[in-house]
């Protein structure tokens, strides 16, 4: 039997934010909207990494850094997403960066990301791994 804490962890989205997964994050993968802010879309694509949805990973990322395809670990289980820093990548901006810490079963991913707007929309552009990181 679940218990109702469970239950309620359960049916939160991946990405860390509370709400269900269809409002939060599933509403991008499903293509009713586009993430408003780089750090959305990289919680998006956190979940996108979760769930192994390799199209949404491709849809957003720039064309000029977007690999041809994209094969996803079926054996990866991604444990959580920690935000640690973002700098601009707002509605007001046009670039973005957010630094974060993935954790998966057996360690953890720490890496700053850079976000480019194209036509309007937040794509992922690259990203670093910090000295010092996991």
């Amino acid at each position: 039997m679940v218990r109702r804490n469970e239950r309620a962890a359960s049916a939160g989205c991946p990405c860390g934010l509370p709400g269900e997964y269809g409002a939060c994050c599933g509403r991008f993968h499903a293509g009713a909207g586009s993430a408003p802010t780089a750090e959305a879309l990289m919680r998006s694509r956190y979940c996108a990494f979760v769930r192994g949805d390799a199209g949404y990973l491709l849809r957003t990322w720039h064309p000029r850094t977007r690999p041809e395809r994209l094969d996803l670990d079926p054996g990866m289980r991604w444990t959580g997403l920690e935000i640690l820093g973002t700098a601009e990548g707002t509605a007001f901006h046009t670039t973005g960066t957010v630094e974060f810490r993935a954790s998966y079963r057996g360690g953890a991913l720490h890496e700053r990301s850079r976000f480019e707007r194209v036509a309007g929309a937040w794509v992922y552009v690259d990203g670093e791994f910090p000295e010092g990181s996991d």
